[in-house]
């Protein structure tokens, strides 16, 4: 049977954080999610646009992502389109990543659940579980950062990450190094809040022995990562500037970086964060599968990505109660520091209805364009 898509439903739904969750770009206390809900004649599949509230992190929002959604990329798809032929019908449309991104995967999960196959194995997954490391946002003191990752660690974490900023880096970084040990598993987070000039600054960081030291430049500053590069010892990972498996390649041609971190979402989809994933398996780069505060539904899927062979560093893909006390989908739970990859099909999970219409704020119809 040829899959069809009869429309789109956007449903914007509201989740409050357990904690208020602080990087160098802002601080949120709430998440406001568009989720897609793809209604095709064989089966309905979902995706999750990982627009924040504001174009901080990217030029994406969350309101944006529903306008481009609504005027532009639902309408382009027609009825038969299946999901490798999302990207190529959406092309015309420059950027819009994320919201390109939730379109391709709720025909992708409605086409895997029709036909009987996980998420996992389309992509290529080779785990049935996947380590599970966990973000630190910015804290109000030492003792709370302390008392933070001690918690963390007592989950069974087996990777911390620290948000940093000018002024909240080296001491936050040598207080957890002092406390907890070598052996803790320890990256930091910039989010491009520094330049090319703070390099002697970052380069107190070395004796920390870090996993990395992820996007401390801005996004558009590959030439400046690679001069930053060559002056650290702490590997530098890039994030916002990874946008397409062609930004990974000259990335790594140009030395700017060691590591990866791959977001779907901003890549543009899970096809094209496979292709990332296999540029830099070529190269011998490792990656790893970074997050964005995702509900049950993007975190399936990124759990499903981070089972591919060349995720070698625990990734972000964090245990539902991490930023949710109740998650839309039945809650993934860490075992042993690890989080099970879904074996069901598509996704291998879906909303449950009497909690997503708790969190439901708002919901719009799309048809899909006929074909003819």
């Amino acid at each position: 049977m040829t899959l069809k898509l009869e429309g789109v439903e956007l449903i914007r739904i509201r989740m409050p954080l357990v904690a208020p969750f602080r990087t160098s770009f802002g601080t949120e206390t709430t998440r406001e999610i568009l989720l897609l809900r793809a209604v095709t004649n064989g089966a309905e599949g979902w995706g999750e646009c990982v627009a924040m509230n504001d174009p901080l992190y990217s030029s994406e929002y969350v309101d944006g992502a529903a306008d481009v959604l609504r005027r532009f990329l639902v309408p382009a798809l027609r009825t038969g389109v299946p999901a490798t032929g999302v990207a190529p019908a959406l092309a015309r449309f420059k950027g819009h990543r994320m919201a390109k991104a939730a379109l391709e995967t709720a025909v992708l999960d409605a086409e895997l659940r029709a036909e009987g196959r996980s998420f996992g194995r389309e992509l290529g997954a080779v785990r049935e579980r996947v380590p599970s490391g966990v973000s630190v946002g910015i804290m109000s003191s030492i003792d709370a950062l302390l008392d933070a990752v001690a918690g963390y660690l007592a989950e069974g974490y087996l990777r911390i990450k620290l948000k940093i900023e000018p002024g909240w880096d080296v001491e936050p970084v040598r207080a957890v190094r002092e406390r907890f040990g070598d052996a803790v598993l320890l990256q930091v987070d910039a989010n491009t809040a520094y330049t090319v000039g703070d390099a002697r600054h970052l380069a107190k960081l070395d004796p920390f022995d870090l996993l990395l030291i992820e996007q401390p430049l801005d996004e558009e500053d590959v030439r400046g990562h690679a001069a930053l590069a060559r002056q650290l010892r702490t590997p530098v990972c890039l994030d916002e500037s990874i946008v397409s498996a062609r930004a990974a390649a000259d990335a790594i041609a140009f030395g700017a970086c060691a590591i990866v971190n791959i977001k779907p979402g901003r890549v543009g989809g899970y096809l094209e964060a496979r292709r990332v994933h296999d540029v830099c398996a070529a190269h011998g780069v490792p990656v790893w599968a970074g997050g964005m505060l995702e509900t049950g539904l993007g975190r399936a899927a990124n759990v499903a990505l981070a089972a591919l062979p060349g995720f070698t560093l625990p990734g972000d893909t964090s245990a539902s109660g991490r930023y949710y006390r109740e998650d839309i989908t039945e809650p993934f739970v860490l075992v042993d520091g690890h989080l099970a990859v879904p074996s069901g099909p598509g996704l291998g999970v879906a909303p449950l209805p009497d909690r997503l219409a708790e969190v439901t704020v708002a919901t719009e119809w799309i048809a899909a364009t006929p074909v003819g």
